[in-house]
């Protein structure tokens, strides 16, 4: 539980970390407009914070998110015997136009009322 929570708290800080890099940024540029100066690229402290957050984060959110499913379907369905695989039960239909092919269906309009 304790790990759970230190890789949560990470999760935040790199977030923290990274929205401050992105302001930093965002200053740096505000400064060399104000002072008439040429934009080449950022200062290196700058791009270190923004590269050691999203290593952060990602491993962080790799750590909270929990396990991975494989994407292959063939591992799901291998629990499942051949004779379960179309049973899906959103596609029940009862009413349909088998019933007037029966022996034993009995029509329920009533034509007596001419």
């Amino acid at each position: 539980m304790a790990v759970k929570n230190l890789h949560k708290f990470l999760l935040v800080v790199g977030f923290v970390s990274l929205i401050h890099a992105a302001y930093s940024a965002a200053q740096h540029r505000t400064y060399l407009r104000i002072t008439e100066q040429e934009f080449n690229s950022l200062p290196f402290d700058i791009v270190l914070q923004a590269v050691v957050s999203l290593i952060i984060l990602v491993y962080s959110i790799l750590q909270v998110v929990g396990e991975f499913r494989e994407i292959r379907a063939a591992v799901d369905l291998q629990a499942k015997s051949w004779e379960t695989l179309g049973n899906i039960p959103s596609f029940y239909m009862f009413n349909h136009r088998g019933k007037s092919l029966s022996g034993q269906y009995e029509d329920n309009i009533d034509t007596s009322a001419d």
